[in-house]
């Protein structure tokens, strides 16, 4: 990019790339939104807590590769029924303290933030707040396809949450627990007709968005050093990525995710890191003017 006689010359080969970078960055931004998509957007659980979830999985990852060596997606997959587990017995917590109560929404909201403090916390006490990092043999090489450039630190994310998305977007659509997680924000009533219980199926539900933090966390730290406050930059742009998207839509989230990554790419290369965010929520708040159930919400 060159200024000419007062113009701005903008090389093809700066375009392509900020596009691709700008995809494989939407490709991570959606595997960190997909567990909030499924407790925000199905289960109208705010869950602020979600980025700490993340956070977890990337020590857990951090932990294991350097007792053992293991690939840090490999590690993710090890521990998706541990991630399982806890989110189905913080949901537990959840329902007998507030939800059962009809006390769900700001005393839900305080438990939330009281989680995302205290596992920040327990991760300064155990490891500090210096910057740790997993090994792996994709971390640092690239793929150069004539002008195209593939870092495979961010194109190996990309394709595993792009698989991710598949498998739960089959699992929702196909099975008669993942339509009941689908049906249980809109008819419980219907859903105890078919003998289903909502809260079994809720519980079910928010270990699955627990569940996929284990794999958003193995990719983050492939993606950049991590340190135990970097959740909260992801805060803002998982539930931005959720509404945009439309609020229990796995595509459109997807969708929005993608857009997200490529504006965020284009603005970083050619005006700035700074100015990214604002153009990003600038475009949320333009969507939802425009479209305020979101790009493919109800």
């Amino acid at each position: 990019m060159r200024a000419t006689g007062g113009k701005v010359d903008v090389s093809f080969d700066l375009v392509i790339n900020a596009l691709i970078a700008g995809i494989l960055l939407g490709g991570f931004y959606a595997a960190v939104t997909v567990g909030i998509s499924i407790s925000f957007g199905i289960l109208d659980i705010v869950n602020i807590a979600h980025p700490a979830f993340i956070i977890l999985g990337s020590y857990l990852a951090y932990i294991v590769n350097s007792w053992l060596g293991l690939d840090p997606i490999l590690i993710s997959i090890i521990m998706l029924p541990v991630f399982y587990a806890l989110g189905a017995s913080v949901y537990q917590v959840y329902y007998a303290s507030f939800e059962r109560r009809g006390r769900e929404a700001m005393s839900g909201l305080a438990f939330f933030f009281g989680l995302l403090f205290i596992t920040e916390v327990l991760l300064i006490l155990v490891f500090g707040v210096d910057y740790r990092y997993v090994e792996a043999a994709y971390i640092g090489p690239s793929w150069r396809i004539g002008v195209m450039d593939f870092p495979l630190r961010m194109l190996v994310p990309c394709v595993v949450a792009l698989l991710m998305f598949a498998a739960l977007q089959l699992y929702l659509s196909k099975t008669f627990i993942g339509r009941a997680i689908s049906a249980v924000a809109q008819d419980q009533l219907a859903l105890r007709l078919m003998a289903a219980s909502p809260t079994r199926i809720k519980r079910i539900a928010f270990g699955i968005s627990i569940a996929t933090a284990s794999i958003a966390g193995a990719l983050l730290i492939i993606i950049q050093p991590v340190e135990p406050s970097v959740g909260r930059e992801y805060i803002g742009r998982v539930f931005a990525i959720c509404v945009l998207g439309g609020l229990g839509s796995l595509p459109g989230t997807l969708i929005a995710a993608m857009l997200l990554g490529i504006v965020e790419s284009f603005t970083s290369t050619f005006y700035g890191p700074s100015w990214a965010p604002a153009v990003a929520f600038g475009l949320l708040l333009l969507t939802l003017a425009f479209r305020p159930s979101g790009l493919l919400g109800r």
